[in-house]
């Protein structure tokens, strides 16, 4: 009789900063099949991972979601992560991410302390965080800034991300924003367009936003429009069907401007209709403008 070979399950740990959405995250998963384990001491995951190889198919997809909460052994994950790899599985590492100021709005909201504050303030307690999870920031293979997100919208990205393993069809968002408010965190590429002429100059066009079609006209016929947004197709062309080759399945491309109100809205809607009439590029292409009708 011949036994049959362990099926390697697909392996993703969700970290990142206390009040940054993981118990969300987490949920999300589990209504999308995954089998969830929450606050996993890191030293369990290659066990588990190899119960679930063992479990003939049944246990396709393994999520385990570790923070600051297992103590002395959230230290381990990067070692633990680093064995499983070894090992011949892979594992994405999923890092949740929000500024201070939505941090401690969610704290003070759900009146509970910060896991590392102490008899500190709620704001020592993510300075500490911060500097504790730098190194797995930095090898994080999905980065997602929930500083903007409602809970529902949270859910919406991760299943943007994880919801469908089985295509290798991307699912591309193309995010106008503006400088003054901030770079997006989770951004896989940025592009600038604040070298073109700024309708906020242009009396008549002032008050409209990038939606509008005399705006959208005004940005898109400048001299450098055209060659700007042909040039970033075609590079963005690549870099998805690389991501594609790679198995990343969910890419953010963000295009800003002062403000996010006009050239980035205009260059984000041409962009985005561009790579959906591109039949070289199989991807979902989802719309955002982050920061319409902020002023």
């Amino acid at each position: 009789m011949v036994e049959q070979a362990d099926a390697r399950p697909e392996v993703v740990v969700v970290t990142g900063m206390s009040g940054a959405g993981r118990s969300t995250t987490a949920d999300a998963l589990e209504d999308l099949g995954w089998f969830v384990v929450d606050n996993m001491p890191p030293e369990l995951l290659p066990s588990l991972v190899e119960l679930a190889a063992r479990s003939q198919g049944r246990v396709p997809r393994v999520a385990a979601v570790a923070d600051v909460r297992g103590g002395d052994f959230f230290e381990a994950l990067y070692e633990a992560i680093e064995l499983v790899r070894a090992q011949g599985t892979p594992v994405r590492l999923v890092y949740l991410e929000a500024d201070d100021d939505s941090l401690v709005r969610r704290f003070e909201s759900s009146r509970r302390p910060h896991p590392l504050q102490g008899e500190r303030r709620i704001v020592d307690g993510i300075d500490a965080e911060r500097e504790l999870l730098t190194s797995l920031r930095g090898s994080a293979d999905v980065l997602i800034d929930t500083s903007d997100l409602n809970v529902h919208q949270l859910r919406d990205r991760v299943e943007q991300v994880f919801g469908d393993v089985r295509t290798m069809t991307m699912r591309v968002t193309v995010m106008s924003f503006g400088y003054k408010y901030g770079l997006p965190a989770d951004a896989d590429m940025v592009a600038d367009c604040r070298f073109l002429p700024n309708p906020h100059w242009v009396t008549e066009l002032r008050m409209r936003t990038g939606l509008d079609p005399e705006v959208a006209g005004y940005v898109l016929s400048q001299p450098a429009a055209e060659p700007f947004v042909e040039q970033f197709e075609s590079t963005l062309r690549l870099v998805l069907e690389g991501y594609q080759r790679e198995g990343k399945r969910y890419a953010l491309i963000a295009i800003g401007c002062t403000g996010g109100k006009h050239r980035s809205v205009a260059i984000t809607e041409e962009l985005s209709r561009r790579l959906e009439a591109d039949a070289g590029v199989t991807a979902d292409v989802t719309v955002v403008h982050r920061d319409v009708g902020r002023e």
